[in-house]
């Protein structure tokens, strides 16, 4: 059973959370989803109704796997040492540690993707690349995959990224059946970005 650990914090975006955690959800043999935060209790999402946190980060609940939404939250949070300081621990004790759209820039506050290839949401580039130089940041890039590190470009590509370790972990004829059983066509190629283009900045 791999243990996933969904980061929680106020104002994450809905789907980068429950669209990676959908997936995982309907392989509940494989994959035991905790949800965990700050403080344990219930954590609002932007724009929509509060999601309970089971763990807080002082129970020191080790996780195989970790998902870091992004959101408007992470403003606060890239600053926020509770927050980076057990997410540096955690990630050191996970065998993945991924991150959906500007949860990548909470990640990158820890110093763990100095040197990594990494991406991040679109809209959001400029700002995520410029306050973290030392990171290898890919503007074309639905999700980046450097070693056990996955990063997902902006919201419904969590769910692509989060198909894609799948298949790393259980073979890629599982993440087609997830993928069926949602009803969902997933983006199967990284490289495969037209949300980059949109970035009126680089037309």
């Amino acid at each position: 059973m791999i243990t996933v650990g969904a980061v929680l914090f106020p104002q994450f975006e809905m789907l980068d959370l429950y669209g990676p955690l959908q997936m995982y959800g309907m392989l509940s043999r494989s994959f035991e989803i905790r949800t965990v935060a700050e403080t344990a209790g219930p954590v609002a999402a932007n724009g929509g109704p509060d999601t309970v946190a089971m763990d807080s980060f002082a129970d020191d609940q080790a996780y195989d796997l970790l998902l870091v939404p992004g959101g408007r939250g992470t403003r606060v949070q890239r600053g926020n040492p509770a927050m980076t300081g057990w997410l540096a621990r955690a990630a050191g004790r996970a065998e993945w540690v991924t991150t959906v759209c500007t949860g990548s820039m909470v990640l990158a506050a820890t110093g763990l993707l100095d040197g990594r290839r990494a991406t991040t949401n679109k809209l959001a580039f400029d700002e995520v690349a410029g306050a973290f130089p030392a990171v290898d940041w890919q503007r074309r890039a639905r999700w980046v995959m450097d070693g056990r590190v996955a990063t997902s470009s902006g919201v419904s590509a969590g769910m692509d990224m989060t198909l894609a370790v799948i298949g790393e972990i259980l073979g890629p004829e599982r993440a087609s059946d997830v993928a069926r059983w949602a009803e969902y066509t997933p983006v199967a190629d990284p490289d495969n970005d037209p949300f980059a283009a949109k970035d009126p900045a680089h037309d």
